[in-house]
């Protein structure tokens, strides 16, 4: 079987879930996988990616820009027509919201007629730095493009199915971790008390919303932040009490880090399904997490963690997770639910299983 999977998105959390998909696949003798990913991200070096996949994979870079190009987006349509044309893949996986609308358009015009699937990763109409005109013009194109070339829609989380299903054929597979590789990362910290370590992961950006962490470790002085990562908006913390630990060359330097914290906080906008909030809760981190689409479905309130607006909804949580069994209770239940939930081995087999029917 030959399953070409193409994406636009190829970075953050979904280049975490593509090296996972890759090693996965590799260990299938029978499949063949091919990855056409965009060479405009900037935040993955190409001697990364040569690094990160095995050499079984075959990888195949192609020109998409994010934003709406019709101009560019025309080229990468037809481009893409021929590649698929040259490989004849049995499957096609299609992901990001960009590459779901010039896959199935690139796949409609094939020759022959392979079985398509799209994962969004977080729909681009519910992207908050854009106006309520591009949201539903992004909404529009998404029905649109559904309604004319069909398609099976696989969701990466519960409230991401929800809409898939009111716009067409849907399925649901939780993009999941591989616990047993972060296992071999964790170490136990030290539990005391105040001042707590609080930190999160991932690029400085409006969709990460710096300026709400930032309102956090400004309204509590007494604890310590860290942003693990960087990015373009690194001028908007401010506050001195967070540190901005830069970019990494290997994904593994990151976990020393996560060791450090005590609890893990996610301060985006809006999400699909976060990878980094998944490999916090298999390092036992409980989480504090913004009340959006994606955070809410990986958080139980009182549970593995809480949900907030605001900064100062934050007051009575953190008071309560200066108590070390508490954070401790909370940190376990977050990896007993990744166990459940989000294991990449028991998800990716679901995908194989879907590919194969």
């Amino acid at each position: 079987m030959r399953i070409i999977h193409i994406v636009e998105s190829f970075g953050g959390g979904v280049y975490s879930y593509f090296k996972d998909l890759a090693l996965f696949f590799s260990q299938h003798p029978d499949i063949e996988t091919y990855i056409i990913y965009s060479n405009k991200r900037k935040e993955i070096t190409q001697d990364q990616i040569d690094q990160d996949f095995p050499s079984s994979i075959r990888l195949i870079p192609l020109e998409m820009e994010r934003e709406l190009r019709p101009i560019q987006d025309l080229r990468s349509t037809f481009e893409l027509r021929r590649t698929l044309k040259q490989l004849t893949p049995d499957v096609i996986h299609l992901h990001s919201s960009k590459a779901g609308v010039i896959g199935r358009w690139a796949s409609f015009m094939l020759p022959f007629k392979p079985k398509v699937y799209y994962t969004p990763h977080g729909y681009s109409f519910l992207r908050q730095d854009i106006s309520s005109v591009k949201q539903k013009l992004f909404y529009g194109i998404e029905k649109l493009t559904q309604l004319i070339f069909g398609g099976t829609t696989i969701a990466c989380g519960d409230t991401e199915f929800k809409i898939a299903q009111k716009i067409g054929k849907a399925l649901l597979v939780r993009n999941g971790i591989d616990l047993h590789q972060l296992n071999q990362h964790y170490r136990e910290k030290e539990n005391t008390g105040s001042p707590l370590v609080i930190g999160t992961i991932g690029r400085i950006s409006y969709q990460k919303n710096p300026t709400l962490f930032n309102d956090v470790a400004l309204l509590f002085p007494q604890h310590q932040f860290i942003w693990i990562g960087d990015g373009e908006l690194r001028h908007l913390l401010t506050a001195p009490n967070i540190k901005i630990s830069g970019w990494f060359t290997n994904n593994t330097e990151v976990f020393p880090y996560l060791n450090q914290l005590d609890v893990y906080m996610q301060t985006s906008l809006w999400e699909g399904l976060p990878i980094a909030v998944l490999e916090a809760m298999a390092f036992r981190k409980p989480i504090l997490a913004t009340d959006v689409i994606g955070n809410n479905d990986i958080v139980e309130p009182h549970t593995n963690g809480f949900l907030f607006t605001q900064a100062t909804d934050l007051h009575p949580i953190l008071e309560q997770l200066e108590n070390p069994k508490y954070r401790s209770a909370l940190g376990e239940k977050a990896y007993s639910n990744c166990q459940a939930k989000f294991n990449k081995d028991q998800n990716l087999s679901e995908l194989l299983l879907i590919y194969r029917s």
